[in-house]
């Protein structure tokens, strides 16, 4: 009799087990989902804050190279700049723009553009975007000037083929 009797606890107890390791169970899957609902919506706010328009986190048009005319501006551009201490220092740059041949807008402005028609006005709307800017800026945060003078040259064409503004040559003078 008795192990019959400690059979039935034995039993009772593990039926209790079981039923307290699915409610534990189900308490915690919850808990789980709704951590991870809130994990993934604050990464997905921070991916949004992080990804300023014309930024390096914004992806970059896919153009192949076969498909890609540069322009490079014949001359060096020498732009001067706010200091610290007030005074003028010129930043000096070479210039050169990558477009998209198969782009819209290409047709009509491509052309000119390569062939130098439009130097004036690339270089005044580089000029208008950089000199807005101090020597800081432009020696620490020089990506967010890029995407400015692309977004510049990309409104004042009205289209979109430039897609890349490239610069090399970097030097500041006094």
């Amino acid at each position: 009799m008795k192990k019959n009797l400690l059979t039935v606890l034995i039993l009772a107890l593990v039926i209790v087990n079981i039923v307290l390791s699915s409610i534990m169970m189900v308490s915690v899957i919850s808990a789980n989902k709704k951590t991870a609902e809130l994990v993934g919506s604050v990464a997905s706010a921070l991916n949004l804050e992080m990804a300023v328009p014309g930024s390096e986190g914004e992806a970059e048009p896919v153009v192949s190279l076969e498909d890609t005319e540069v322009y490079a501006l014949p001359e060096a551009l020498m732009i001067p700049l706010s200091s610290a201490d007030g005074g003028t220092v010129y930043f000096i740059f070479e210039l050169s723009l990558s477009m998209n041949s198969k782009g819209d807008g290409y047709k009509k402005l491509g052309e000119n553009i390569t062939s130098g028609s439009y130097d004036t006005l690339i270089k005044d709307c580089v000029n208008s975007v950089v000199s807005t800017h101090t020597e800081e800026e432009c020696r620490n945060d020089f990506e967010s000037i890029r995407n400015e003078i692309l977004q510049a040259i990309q409104t004042m064409l009205d289209y979109d083929f430039v897609y890349k503004v490239n610069i090399s040559g970097k030097k500041f003078s006094s």
